[in-house]
């Protein structure tokens, strides 16, 4: 669908555009400082009005983080049924984000609203980076460890939830992850040997794997026992949970992604799982892999983990056993 945009190149000074599926769009003012944009919205994802807020606001920054910069304010985007929606839960929803925001250290500066038939919202996200920092999903190398900063599995505990079978443990470990800001993106751009980084978020660990694959002409392999599963997602996919964009996840991307014989559904429902607020997922080369881990370590990232590397080969993401 995006096939017949107008060329990009008639605009040097965008950095990053749609090409590669890059998580935002950068654009360079000077030598030393590019605006970094992105925006991302949903219909409600849980029940509480102020925790969709909160999951909401941090879904919209992470895309800032994944391309190594720093958010500078937001903009509100939301819809809600007119004379239906009490205008106290469309308060809490705003008072989630602008929350969320606050621990972003940036304002939620203005926005705009319709009358929708669902409630949606989300945020218009501005950031600011330096144009050598500026971290691409493209750009990996043969030889660079993956590394996962958040547990997989939001999808599946959101399908639980939407079925009214999700106990509170597992909703308070899906709204702690998705909540968790991806703000170790910003640090982790200023690091030697970090490559690529990108965020796993709609498309699922094996969509999004093989758009780093795609964008650098480089395969991966990913190694199942060492994928960081949140807790108590993976027993409610043994039960059978899961969610109708992992299945068209699948439906997009069999023919580039190979798994291991004897894998069961439920992990292959885990592969592409849809996240919201998902994990950062970075290339680095094999010296940099302490640093990055600790960085990840030290701001509370307690999931992050190696999962594999990027290798020559075929663009094609393969899963281990």
């Amino acid at each position: 669908m995006l096939s017949g945009l107008p060329p990009q190149a008639r605009y040097p000074n965008l950095l990053v555009g749609v090409e590669t599926g890059d998580d935002s769009a950068v654009y360079k003012i000077n030598d030393t400082q590019a605006v970094v944009a992105s925006t991302d919205f949903f219909m409600p994802i849980v029940d509480d009005p102020y925790d969709f807020g909160r999951i909401a606001a941090a879904n919209a920054v992470s895309d800032i983080y994944a391309t190594g910069g720093t958010p500078i304010l937001a903009l509100a985007i939301a819809g809600f049924p007119a004379n239906i929606m009490p205008p106290e839960m469309v308060t809490e929803i705003f008072a989630g984000g602008a929350d969320l925001c606050g621990e972003a250290n940036i304002p939620v500066a203005g926005g705009h609203t319709i009358d929708s038939p669902e409630p949606i919202y989300g945020l218009a996200v501005v950031g600011l980076v330096h144009p050598d920092h500026i971290m691409r999903n493209c750009d990996g190398r043969a030889g660079d460890v993956l590394i996962l900063g958040k547990g997989l599995g939001v999808g599946i505990l959101g399908a639980a939830l939407n079925k009214d079978e999700l106990d509170p443990h597992g909703y308070e470990v899906m709204v702690e992850s998705c909540v968790k800001l991806n703000s170790v993106g910003a640090d982790l751009a200023q690091l030697d040997g970090v490559n690529a980084i990108t965020d796993i978020t709609g498309f699922g660990l094996g969509g999004h794997m093989y758009e780093m694959c795609k964008g650098a002409g480089l395969g991966a392999r990913l190694s199942w026992d060492k994928l960081p599963i949140l807790d108590s997602a993976a027993d409610y996919a043994q039960k059978g949970y899961n969610t109708g964009a992992a299945n068209r996840n699948w439906d997009s991307f069999t023919d580039h992604v190979t798994v291991f014989d004897g894998i069961e559904q439920w992990q292959k429902n885990l592969l592409m799982d849809p996240q919201t607020s998902g994990g950062l997922m970075v290339s680095c080369d094999a010296g940099s892999v302490d640093a990055v881990l600790a960085l990840f370590k030290k701001q509370g990232y307690s999931y992050a983990s190696v999962v594999g590397e990027m290798c020559e080969g075929e663009a094609r993401v393969t899963v281990e056993g």
